[in-house]
């Protein structure tokens, strides 16, 4: 594949009280880039378990290119339920297989024809994935190349040097107002206006 636009992160099952669906910023990422015509990819790890063979089944079976590591932790999965204000309430399993992700040959391979790549804050929670996506970034081409981070702050899955380093390293930062307005605070900037602070 040629200029490959991969989403680089946890590939997860969200089990909500109505069942489970396939989560992930990064895969839902990779699968919407997939809708365009583009060639993208997933880069993930799952475990040696069920939920794990129905993540890559699910990709297979919508033709959605990944580089999927089998690794001896178990998949991941989100707890999500509803406060009774209707507001989510999300509980991130933690020690799991999108935390253990390997920089293998096959990834830096990949890395050769990557054109963009869209990774987050979540997925560097643990040093072994943290690891692996800057080492993913490294390898990148360095021309014309399209790094974008997705600031995800939940359940305290995040500091400032994570936050701070990603910054610096990506071209494009997808954060919504509610984020903002907490990064903001962290970096020392609680009082200026929307646009300042983007």
């Amino acid at each position: 594949m040629k200029d490959i636009v991969a989403g680089m992160g946890e590939a997860l099952w969200d089990v909500l009280p109505e069942g489970k669906k396939i989560g992930g910023s990064p895969a839902k990422f990779a699968y919407h880039v997939s809708q365009f015509g583009l060639n993208s990819c997933v880069v993930s790890a799952v475990g040696d378990d069920l939920l794990g063979k129905e993540i890559i089944e699910d990709f297979t079976s919508k033709g959605l290119h990944h580089l999927i590591e089998n690794v001896a932790y178990p998949t991941g999965t989100v707890q999500i339920g509803i406060d009774k204000d209707g507001i989510p309430q999300y509980e991130i399993r933690e020690n799991v297989a999108w935390d253990d992700i390997p920089f293998t040959p096959q990834l830096k391979q990949l890395t050769e024809n990557t054109k963009a790549v869209c990774f987050g804050s979540m997925a560097q929670r643990n040093v072994v994935t943290r690891n692996t996506i800057n080492s993913f970034l490294d390898a990148m081409p360095k021309e014309q190349t399209l790094i974008v981070f997705d600031v995800n702050l939940r359940q305290g899955f995040y500091n400032k040097d994570i936050l701070y380093h990603s910054m610096e390293r990506c071209n494009i930062l997808k954060i919504n107002d509610e984020k903002l307005v907490e990064v903001s605070r962290m970096f020392g900037y609680p009082d200026i206006d929307f646009q300042d602070k983007c």
